[in-house]
């Protein structure tokens, strides 16, 4: 009996969990549209708790779109995919391959989801772009060895970008706003590790309130942005100030110079060990041992 009553509980709990995506397609692109439906919808609810949702709201409508459609030809060619948070509508071109931060149409669909969870929990008010695509990107699990690595290029490359430019950035070329998601997911998983998990929700909750992002931010945080900012880039020294000196070419003319003293000290050794063995040959052949006496 109680273990019908636990079935029947999972029955009527699964249609509300599977309907959290509803994906639209063309024939063509029906297969894709099974697959993407059937999304783990514990990525779902974690990407809903992330941003302060106990509910991530109705479902999310999800149109696979062919190329030379209206929703393709109203993003750059680079776009893979965009949402619509309010209109709850993320919009996928599966013609063109995921780019980053995104390296799979699953991994996409999480990011472009993630921003329609942050429209809903900020209650679309206004929020920075670098905020709104860090946390897509953390909920999304874009972030990895390839995007340290990516960091380290740009801190090295361009050194301090203060996020105002950051948002600049996402209205630029491609090779922009590549480096605008670097630099906005490392700050916002910067900003996880020091204020824990719950800080996104909460400097959400506070932006539906109707307090302006600075002032959410600082009451979730305890701190202000720009002295977040300033700790954050404090944090990167070793990258763009130490790295540059370790790899600038007074530092490799001194590693040069000190691999060939090593060099000319070994082969002195190796030489001195030679003509020690030169000699001790030519002392023998002068010097024979007496024969042996019975």
């Amino acid at each position: 009996m109680v273990r019908q009553f636990f079935l029947i509980l999972l029955l009527l709990s699964f249609p509300a969990v599977a309907q959290r995506l509803f994906v639209e397609a063309p024939p063509s692109l029906q297969p894709l549209a099974s697959r993407l439906q059937t999304l783990d919808p514990i990525q779902i609810e974690g990407a809903a708790r992330l941003v302060g949702l106990t509910d991530p709201g109705p479902p999310i409508r999800v149109i696979l779109a062919e190329e030379g459609s209206v929703q393709a030809l109203s993003a750059p060619r680079w776009v893979a995919g965009y949402a619509l948070p309010e209109q709850g509508v993320v919009v996928l071109l599966p013609a063109r391959s995921p780019s980053y931060p995104d390296s799979t149409l699953e991994g996409l669909l999480r990011h472009e989801m993630a921003h329609v969870l942050v429209g809903r929990a900020s209650g679309l008010r206004p929020l920075p772009r670098w905020f709104h695509e860090g946390v897509a990107m953390i909920a999304g699990s874009s972030w990895g060895l390839e995007e340290q690595t990516r960091l380290a290029t740009t801190l090295l490359s361009g050194g301090e970008v203060p996020l105002a430019e950051v948002d600049q950035r996402f209205g630029g070329g491609e090779g922009e706003v590549r480096s605008a998601y670097t630099l906005a997911g490392a700050f916002v998983r910067d900003l996880l590790s020091r204020h824990g998990r719950d800080v996104i929700g909460e400097i959400l909750r506070g932006v539906a309130s109707g307090l302006s992002f600075e002032a959410a931010f600082a009451r979730a945080t305890g701190t202000t942005l720009a002295n977040a900012e300033s700790v954050f880039w404090a944090s990167q020294t070793l990258w763009y100030r130490w790295v540059p000196f370790l790899t600038s070419s007074v530092v490799l003319w001194i590693l040069i110079t000190l691999l060939a003293l090593w060099a000319i000290r070994r082969r002195r050794k190796r030489d001195a060990a030679r003509l020690a063995g030169w000699a001790a040959e030519e002392e023998a052949a002068q010097n024979p041992d007496p024969p042996l006496v019975n």
